[in-house]
């Protein structure tokens, strides 16, 4: 009598088909996955963007980037996100409203996890005990404050006659205590920057800077005075600068810690997905030439920006 069966090198033939069919299957299913959380962050970065020109029809100003109380960018636009029961909870005093202080209600909208804040192809971004905040959760985008900005204080700038963070003007659309109109956007809607991915990793720590970026409140920006002094830091934890090539954190690790953090970036791959003045988006590649992506910075400079999606 014959038995019907495989023989052994028929069974080894098949497990290898079947390994180089999986092999040859994976990277595509990978590829197919990090195109939908692309398409998901930039649907996140169009509904911030138009979220800031409703808050601009309403207040007839773009939202700062941060305040003296420590109240950043993404705070202010909570209700135009549909979050409005959130933001009511806020309390925009030092007396009660400090952003470090556990009964304090502030303190629990840092907690809360909002998805429009947080690309879903970051790595870092499970909540963590942060700057006196515990459950503190991360944020994935940075709004722009332009591209003369070169570290968050004077001390630090890591280009001679740059600005800091903590200076009173900078020239682009989000920043301390600004109040930018659209109609002073001279270099046209479609050409200038509202907001941009955040490269967020705060367990990465160079030079004493962390690539961490929050939402809602800081507790290191208050007290800033707006002023041009040196009280308050951390405002990289809201906003961020042109002047560094994008993705820098990735493409130069050897550059100063003080000038990675305030650089755009992103865990896609090739580039940063950004939001425009005219309510678009755009993916700006990690390899445009600097002075286009400077271009896109600065509200009216005049630069060099011809860049296509």
């Amino acid at each position: 009598m014959h038995r019907k069966g495989f023989t052994l090198v028929e069974l080894l033939v098949v497990i290898a088909i079947i390994g180089i069919l999986a092999g040859l299957l994976l990277p595509a299913v990978q590829q197919a996955r990090e195109a939908a959380r692309r398409m998901t962050c930039g649907n996140n970065v169009r509904q911030m963007s138009l979220a800031i020109l409703n808050y601009e029809s309403a207040y007839r100003a773009l939202p700062p980037g941060w305040d003296t109380h420590g109240t950043l960018w993404t705070a202010a636009i909570l209700p135009q996100i549909e979050q409005g029961d959130l933001y009511n909870t806020l309390i925009f005093d030092e007396t009660r409203g400090n952003w470090d202080v556990p009964t304090s209600p502030n303190y629990r909208a840092c907690q809360q996890v909002i998805p429009t804040f947080r690309c879903p192809s970051g790595i870092e971004l499970s909540p963590r005990d942060y700057n006196g905040i515990a459950r503190r959760v991360p944020c994935s985008y940075k709004c722009n404050t332009g591209n003369d900005a070169t570290a968050d204080n004077h001390i630090d700038r890591f280009v001679v006659g740059t600005k800091s963070f903590e200076t009173v003007e900078l020239n682009g659309v989000m920043y301390g205590c600004s109040k930018t109109k659209l109609a002073s956007i001279s270099d046209g809607l479609a050409h200038t920057v509202l907001i941009g991915e955040a490269r967020t990793n705060p367990a990465f720590s160079k030079d004493g800077n962390a690539t961490d970026f929050w939402a809602i409140g800081a507790p290191q920006v208050d007290p800033c005075d707006c002023k041009g002094g040196s009280s308050g830091a951390e405002f990289s934890e809201a906003g961020g600068s042109f002047h560094p090539e994008v993705n820098i954190q990735r493409l130069r690790p050897s550059v100063s810690g003080h000038y990675m953090v305030v650089a755009f970036g992103s865990h896609h791959i090739g580039g940063v997905t950004m939001g425009k003045a005219d309510g678009s988006t755009t993916f700006v590649s990690e390899t445009v030439d600097i002075k286009v992506s400077r271009g896109v910075g600065s509200r009216s400079g005049r630069e060099q920006v011809d860049f296509v999606d």
